[in-house]
């Protein structure tokens, strides 16, 4: 009978056990170092077409072994400690932040989290992110990765110490929120995105439902996370070559070319048409979907190997 009643105890005792926030976001921190370091240079190629006005470069491959030839392969990696420190640390709150939205919106009686409360904890999640994280480091990495040429001499940002703090003498400790606007726009929308579109191919691909103590391998969770990551670069493709834009421009010539993200968005379609607003849109769907693939399979294997452990889930 004791043995009995155990077993009927056990089912309700793991639906109680929940994975804790901060391990989602150890997972996602060590998924973007290793994001980082594989994908900084389709980055550096992505953030120098959208500041190409003059068609100095014919295309990926074109930009890509112009900066080789001129800069050294070495540049392809230029402003990599901002974006693997930028990466760790956003995809930590991410994860952390959206695992504590999704608790809000669980039903208090099945635990389930509903497709909207999926949606909303994900664009809670970038709107964090990109307030927090990722608008004062993508300014200092896009400042580093415009600079053009070999001598470190020549170059006005030393690293991204000294742009910091270049940035903030010259424009004030606001001018490493340049771009904020549509910076907030674009993580919102591709959080949301990303979130929801992850568990629905989880569960539609593979029958993965979230703490069912089935672990993916690692080919399937990049399979989830390349699908989850292409439709975010689409939808929020204007946002990026604005934010660009925006975090890109100084005060030195005198007044700022750009006012604001509408201000931006009016300018370039009148000046470039409306194709420019989806400038580098190839560079990024290079890089941020497989990004996501490699998060992901970093990520499911450390949440995996946890519920294992700690929590002691067996897959139903």
């Amino acid at each position: 009978m004791e043995k009995d009643g155990a077993a009927q105890d056990n089912p309700n005792s793991q639906q109680k056990k929940l994975i804790p926030p901060y391990m989602k976001a150890i997972s996602g921190s060590f998924g973007g170092i290793v994001e980082a370091t594989c994908l900084q240079p389709i980055d550096v190629i992505k953030t120098r077409l959208q500041l190409d006005r003059s068609g100095n470069y014919k295309g990926i491959l074109h930009c890509g072994t112009t900066i080789s030839q001129t800069e050294g392969v070495r540049a392809l990696w230029k402003g990599l400690t901002p974006f693997a420190t930028h990466l760790t640390l956003k995809y930590a709150l991410r994860m952390g932040s959206n695992a504590v939205l999704q608790s809000a919106f669980k039903d208090p009686e099945t635990g389930k989290v509903s497709s909207h409360g999926r949606f909303l904890s994900g664009f809670g999640a970038g709107v964090l992110e990109a307030l927090v994280i990722v608008t004062p480091f993508e300014v200092v990495k896009i400042k580093l990765q415009q600079q053009r040429g070999l001598s470190p001499d020549l170059l006005k940002y030393k690293g991204p110490v000294h742009c910091a703090q270049t940035i903030i003498r010259e424009e004030g400790l606001r001018g490493l929120w340049a771009g904020a606007s549509p910076t907030v726009m674009r993580n919102g929308t591709n959080q949301a995105a990303m979130f929801s579109a992850k568990n629905a191919y989880d569960v539609l691909l593979w029958k993965k439902h979230e703490q069912d103590g089935k672990v993916l391998q690692p080919w399937q969770s990049m399979i989830s996370g390349f699908l989850a990551g292409t439709a975010g670069p689409i939808c929020t493709g204007p946002f990026d070559v604005v934010k660009t834009r925006l975090m890109a421009q100084s005060r030195e010539g005198g007044e700022l070319k750009y006012k604001g993200m509408i201000h931006a968005i009016r300018t370039i379609y009148a000046e470039e048409g409306l194709v420019a607003l989806w400038k580098g849109l190839l560079p990024r769907l290079m890089r941020i979907p497989p990004g996501q693939a490699i998060m992901w399979a970093v990520a499911d294997q450390i949440i995996g190997l946890y519920e294992r452990r700690y929590l002691q889930i067996t897959p139903l």
